[in-house]
């Protein structure tokens, strides 16, 4: 028995696939050469953590690799001397 066909009997035209344009991400840090990474300003830190701590990977936050290193070194130092958590809300249910 053959499987059912979606077109039930229709004729269907072929599709064209979408182009998605993505903009492309630019480092923060490179664009602007006075924000500096500092483990002692958690402040600019959470912008690169989530709301439960992970930090955010490389392809999410935009920057390039050499400042994706030195800031999860500055968030590991700051989660040391609990300036930032280690864990964010955990929820007990």
């Amino acid at each position: 028995m053959a499987a059912p066909s979606r077109s039930r009997g229709r004729e269907q035209k072929p599709r064209r696939k979408r182009r998605v344009y993505h903009r492309r991400k630019v480092c923060r840090f490179c664009a602007d050469t006075s924000i500096l990474i500092n483990y002692k300003d958690p402040k600019s830190l959470r912008y690169f953590i989530t709301e439960r701590g992970k930090i955010i990977p490389r392809r999410l936050s935009g920057c390039c690799a050499k400042h994706q290193r030195t800031l999860t070194h500055a968030i590991k130092r700051a989660r040391t001397i609990a300036l930032l958590p280690f864990v964010g809300t955990v929820d007990l249910r």
